[in-house]
């Protein structure tokens, strides 16, 4: 996107200008980074009541098949994606990825059974590429469609359920990953018991002329604030979830990221529709051989964090870098600073010690085993 261009707005943008919240760039929208209350309240709040997160910049689509059979929509996905997507159930969600031939990663994403087609949630700043693939690969046995009617918000955390249950009771039903259709506030919805925080939570699809309507009558609710990028950050982190082109990219394979355990075992070496996506040679060697290096969890020494970008070092001493930190901040939740990153598979047992560069010095580091705080999602 030329730098140039003006940004995009969310339909929610009025509602965060009204709430003071602070404006960045994001992946081409003006975006809240916080809001009054600071990221560090945010952040806490999410963990311990709820919090509302516009995530309407991310991509909406459907993928219907031209034959209307949903096996043959999961079946042409399938071929750009590893994992089980005919094994979907109607009503359920999973989290996939879009490999190229090299078996690197073109974006993590979000594939629902709806009962007549697949319901994809993208990354706001690979959306287009994202639908372009799609069409260029899947259009001559697919219909697709970006939702740009919608909008999409997030309610994270312990309450979240009790929050939405005062709308719409049989949400305190639905499981993790189940997907469903129902009105709140007499507005039809689609909502996922799902999130990418670490906590139990839903995401709720909207059509955008009364996404505000519906934002603003669930933030009247006392246990709700609303939620910034800063705190959408390091609530991921924590979580040990990775942020598409900083954790995991074109050149990061899903064995490389740890991210193996997306892969169902009828995708995997030996099942019974192995391979047939964009570099799966790649992909099940790596399955069978092992990677030569991993993402990892990175606790630092002391309480200076260290930043994504830093280098990796095998010794305080320097010399050649081994990997580099990929995100890291500070984990209000955690206490203490975290991060993530990349090392050679020899460094990667928890407990390992290796060196960050930071402002010139070598800091140490402990490889630690992810996540930092303990998932809740409602199984």
């Amino acid at each position: 996107m030329d730098d140039r261009s003006p940004l995009k707005q969310t339909p929610l943008h009025a509602l965060h200008v009204s709430l003071g919240a602070r404006m960045v760039p994001f992946a081409g929208y003006d975006m809240p980074v916080q809001y009054p209350a600071g990221v560090l309240k945010e952040h806490l709040h999410t963990r311990t009541a709820a919090g509302l997160f516009d995530v309407s910049h991310m991509g909406q689509i459907r993928l219907t098949a031209k034959s209307g059979r949903i096996e043959d929509a999961a079946l042409a996905l399938e071929k750009l994606v590893p994992v089980d997507v005919l094994g979907l159930g109607e009503g359920r969600q999973r989290y996939a990825l879009f490999t190229n031939a090299n078996g690197g990663i073109l974006d993590d994403l979000m594939v629902a059974n709806r009962g007549d087609h697949l319901f994809l949630v993208v990354n706001a700043a690979c959306k287009d590429a994202d639908f372009a693939h799609l069409k260029t690969h899947l259009s001559d046995t697919c219909d697709l469609e970006m939702l740009e009617d919608r909008a999409l918000i997030a309610l994270q955390g312990p309450h979240a359920v009790s929050v939405l249950a005062e709308l719409w009771a049989d949400i305190a039903t639905m499981r993790f990953m189940d997907v469903a259709e129902a009105e709140l506030h007499d507005v039809p919805c689609i909502i996922s018991r799902s999130g990418y925080t670490g906590e139990d939570g839903f995401e709720i699809s909207i059509p955008a002329a009364s996404a505000e309507d519906v934002a603003r009558r669930i933030l009247e609710h006392p246990d709700v604030l609303p939620i910034g990028l800063g705190a959408r950050d390091s609530l991921r982190l924590e979580a040990g979830l990775c942020l598409y082109g900083n954790d995991i990219d074109t050149g990061t394979t899903p064995v490389e990221a740890g991210l193996q355990w997306a892969l169902q075992k009828v995708r995997r070496g030996g099942g019974s529709r192995e391979g047939g996506y964009p570099g799966a040679d790649f992909i099940l060697r790596q399955l069978s051989n092992g990677a030569s290096r991993r993402r990892v969890g990175l606790k630092p020494e002391g309480k200076a964090p260290v930043r994504g970008g830093a280098l990796l070092f095998a010794t305080a001493e320097g010399g050649n870098p081994i990997g580099s930190v990929t995100s890291g901040g500070f984990g209000p939740s955690a206490e203490f600073p975290v991060a993530m990153g990349y090392v050679p598979t020899d460094l990667a047992s928890p407990g390992t010690t290796v060196f960050a560069e930071v402002r010139g010095k070598y800091l140490a580091v402990t490889v630690t085993a992810l996540p930092f705080v303990t998932p809740s999602y409602k199984r």
